[in-house]
């Protein structure tokens, strides 16, 4: 989980994996096939087209590294101080420089090579500039061999640390190695912080957090600090200072008056002295931990001064308890949170923001108009009312007491009525409610309904024994024919306006018109006044020929499976010699009789004059064909 404030960051691969994704994507996302016999500018293009993608591939891939890793200089001043203690800023600008280099020298690359690959004058030349130009990519890449692994170690850590919001309500929680901070951050939290019995168990910032106030709250613990300059602080110590300089927050520094962390009393409070800097303008409490031990009242006076010159400082105060009988826990937690809330409200009143928002409020402040006295009226009903007491017997009873005499939850049913005020109170037991006036349903039923009932259904019996309904006359009023009238004039006229629609749209001729005879078509053209002589003679001698045509093709049809019959039965016919054996005899195209030939295996039809029966006939057709 990132920083707050700072993005996901992609894995980035090692350089041979970069080659790898790239060259790869490059053969799958552009063609593969090309041959000496294309044209010139086709095979310019192929080659072209390659190197462009590679280049951009590596540019889009290295853009997206560098744009995922943040600019330390655009982060809040607690991340940016944080990244520097844990991956040294020139370190981490340096790697992000050799990279942005390289997709320079990619880009300038892909431009020259795409400038020679114009001018390539064969295959064989555009493939080397090709080759020449991925190899000079990927020497590049190789180069990004080292910038490329560290990244990816910093990516992996940065994905570990925990989310700090720098502007949130923060308690910090920071003293020498041992003191009691992790086991305090697990009591008030549900953070859980590796505790031991040992220096230096927390080796960076851990986050935890509360809600107190009804106000979300973070917790963190810091890494133990020595008492030594700056300059010989390890990393694990800078992260603390780091946060005590950068966070706004309230500042618990823990005390181990019992010495059993491994540090005495005195080299507490010059710890304390040392980094009282970083603790200006924040509220600050002194924690005296581990009291089941040594409480501050039983250090011996020389130690006591110590401690005594701390709480006397500005703003400072002392706060004791113990993480492991949890006394004083939660007084420690109440006490920073009201420390900071004050601290908080102060800032906002001492802002420019107050002024810009004080013009736009007025308090109105009411003024006594004259010097009479007006006391405040409360009736005699509430003085004489006696304060409730649930061990007296006569107190008055409420709802509860009822419920548990009439069997408890579950069983007791609130009546809901018995609290109306109504005129008559005999309404409020009603089956039916009220609607109006204290009147409900029933009080609007007349009494002698029943009676004028009856004297209805004589009437009714009387007028149908005269048959006053059985006359044929017409009950239908005027008015109403009138309208049905109109109702069925409009719907014949949109039936009609709906048959003229789709008469409009539909084809002249429809599709599923039947076919016209000969003898039909005379008849119509006759009656409309057309001779139709001219066209029945032309549609009967187009009738021949076709019924000629189709007859011929008959004929053929007929020898063709002739011949086939034939030529079946010769192969059918295995027993005896085949010289001895005479030949069947065939017919031609003609229907005539054609002599079996014993020698060389004659066709069976002349095709040049298949169509012609009369030999004659096809003699003169032929001479006149070839004249």
């Amino acid at each position: 989980m990132a920083t707050k404030g700072i993005k996901p960051i992609a894995p980035v691969p090692t350089a041979n994996d970069f080659l790898d994704i790239v060259l790869s994507k490059t053969q799958r996302k552009t063609p593969t096939v090309i041959h000496k016999n294309f044209k010139i500018s086709r095979i310019r293009n192929f080659y072209m087209r390659k190197v462009k993608f590679t280049q951009e591939s590596f540019d889009e891939k290295l853009g997206a590294i560098l744009s995922d890793f943040p600019i330390l200089d655009n982060l809040h001043p607690f991340l940016s101080s944080l990244l520097n203690v844990l991956y040294d800023k020139n370190h981490y600008k340096l790697a992000l420089g050799q990279l942005n280099t390289a997709r320079h020298l990619i880009d300038q690359v892909g431009k020259d090579y795409v400038r020679l690959l114009k001018f390539g004058d064969s295959l064989y030349r555009c493939k080397q500039l090709k080759k020449a130009a991925l190899g000079r990519m990927a020497t590049v890449m190789r180069r990004q061999k080292d910038p490329l692994a560290y990244l990816e170690q910093v990516r992996q850590h940065i994905s570990r640390l925990p989310t700090i919001d720098p502007n949130t309500r923060t308690l910090l929680v920071c003293g020498y190695p041992n003191v009691g901070k992790s086991s305090f951050v697990n009591k008030v939290t549900r953070a859980d912080v590796d505790v031991q019995p040992y220096a230096f168990t927390t080796k960076s910032l851990f986050v935890g957090h509360l809600d107190y106030k009804y106000l979300r709250w973070q917790v963190i613990d810091t890494p133990g600090i020595l008492d030594h300059p700056l300059e010989e602080m390890n990393t694990i110590e800078m992260q603390s200072i780091t946060a005590l300089a950068h966070l706004r927050s309230a500042i618990l520094y823990f005390m181990d008056l019992s010495e059993q962390c491994g540090y005495t009393v005195e080299a507490q409070c010059k710890l304390f002295h040392s980094i009282k800097p970083l603790f200006s303008n924040k509220p600050t409490l002194l924690v005296i931990n581990k009291i089941d031990v040594m409480r501050l009242e039983q250090l011996p006076p020389e130690t006591r001064m110590l401690v005594d010159q701390i709480i006397s400082g500005d703003g400072v105060r002392v706060v004791q308890a113990s993480c492991h009988t949890e006394e004083g826990v939660m007084d420690v937690r109440n006490a920073a949170c009201d420390a900071l809330l004050a601290h908080r409200v102060e800032i906002k009143l001492k802002g420019n923001k107050l002024d810009q928002v004080a013009n736009r409020i007025h308090v109105s402040i009411p003024k006594p108009r004259d010097d009479i006295k007006r006391e405040p009226f409360i009736p005699e009903a509430v003085l004489s009312r006696r304060k409730y007491d649930p061990s007296d017997p006569s107190r008055r009873k409420l709802e509860r007491d009822i419920e548990a005499e009439q069997g408890g939850a579950g069983v007791y049913n609130i009546d809901m009525r018995k609290n109306w005020i109504l005129s008559d109170p005999s309404w409020k037991d009603d089956p039916i409610p009220e609607i109006m006036d204290g009147k409900n349903i029933a009080d609007f039923i007349d009494p002698d309904i029943a009676a004028k009932l009856e004297a209805l259904e004589i009437e009714e019996e009387k007028l149908e024994a005269e048959g006053f309904y059985d006359s044929d006359g017409s009950m239908t009023d005027p008015d109403d024919e009138k309208e049905a009238e109109e109702m069925r004039t409009a719907r014949a006229y949109k039936a009609e306006s709906q048959i003229k629609k789709k008469m409009k749209n539909r084809p002249i001729i429809p599709r599923t018109a039947g076919l016209t005879t000969l003898t039909e078509m005379g008849e119509k053209l006759t009656k409309a006044g057309i001779d139709p002589s001219r066209v029945l003679e032309r549609a009967q001698l187009l009738a021949k020929a076709r019924g000629a045509e189709r007859k011929r093709k008959r004929d053929e049809t007929d020898e063709m499976e002739l011949d086939d019959h034939e030529e079946t039965q010769d192969w059918m016919e295995t027993d005896g010699d085949d010289e001895e054996s005479p030949r069947k005899r065939q017919k031609g195209a003609d229907g005539a009789v054609q002599a079996a030939s014993h020698g060389k295996r004659m066709p069976k039809s002349n095709r040049s004059t298949i169509g012609m029966r009369d030999k004659s006939v096809r003699h003169v057709q032929l001479t006149d064909l070839w004249r």
